[in-house]
C-alpha cells in the first residue's frame, strides 16, 4: 500500500510541474496596447424624429418601366423619393413600347398630382404628359410609366 501511495504523490509532483511549465509558456509579455473606441459626437436619430423632420408626403405613386431601360424605374423612385413622394412599387409596365412618359392621375388628390408633376418640371395642362384616368380599385394616387422619352425630361437628366 505505501508502494501505491508513493506512486501517487511522484505522479502528483509531475502533473503540477508539468501544468506549471505549461502556464508558464503560454504567458507572453511584450509591448502593451492602448485600445482607444470612437465616440460618437450626438446620439443617432430615431426614424420618427427624422420623419418629424422631413415627413413623406401624403402622395403614393406606382412607377412603371415602360421603355425597357433596365434601372430605370429605380431611378425616377430614388428621384421622386427625394421630393418626399411614396413611392408603392416600382416595376415592368404591360410592354415596352411606351412612346412618351406619362403621368396619370388616379385619385382626387390633385396637390399630389402638381407636386409630382412640377418635380418633374411636366406641364399639367400637357395631355402628352400628365392624364386623368381616375380609377378606385387601384390603391395608388398616381401612375408614372416611363417611356422612350425619359432622356428629355430635365429633372431626371440633371438628377
Amino acid at each position: 500500500m505505501g508502494l501505491i501511495n508513493s506512486g501517487i504523490a511522484v505522479m502528483s509532483l509531475l502533473l503540477v510541474a508539468f501544468i506549471f511549465s505549461f502556464s508558464d509558456r503560454q504567458t507572453q509579455t511584450g509591448v502593451p496596447i492602448q485600445v482607444k473606441f470612437p465616440t460618437m459626437p450626438d446620439t443617432p436619430k430615431l426614424a420618427t424624429e427624422l420623419y418629424a423632420a422631413d415627413p413623406v408626403l401624403d402622395i403614393q405613386i406606382e412607377i412603371l418601366n415602360g421603355c425597357g431601360t433596365p434601372g430605370i424605374a429605380a431611378k425616377f423612385s430614388q428621384f421622386l423619393r427625394e421630393k418626399r413622394v411614396d413611392v408603392v412599387r416600382s416595376e415592368n409596365a404591360d410592354h415596352f413600347e411606351y412612346e412618351k412618359t406619362i403621368l396619370i392621375q388616379r385619385t382626387e388628390n390633385v396637390n399630389g398630382m402638381q407636386h409630382v408633376a412640377e418635380a418633374l418640371k411636366f406641364d399639367i395642362k400637357n395631355p402628352d404628359q400628365v392624364i386623368t384616368s381616375v380609377d378606385p380599385n387601384l390603391d395608388v394616387d398616381l401612375t408614372l410609366i416611363i417611356g422612350k422619352d425619359y432622356n428629355s425630361i430635365s429633372a431626371i437628366k440633371s438628377y
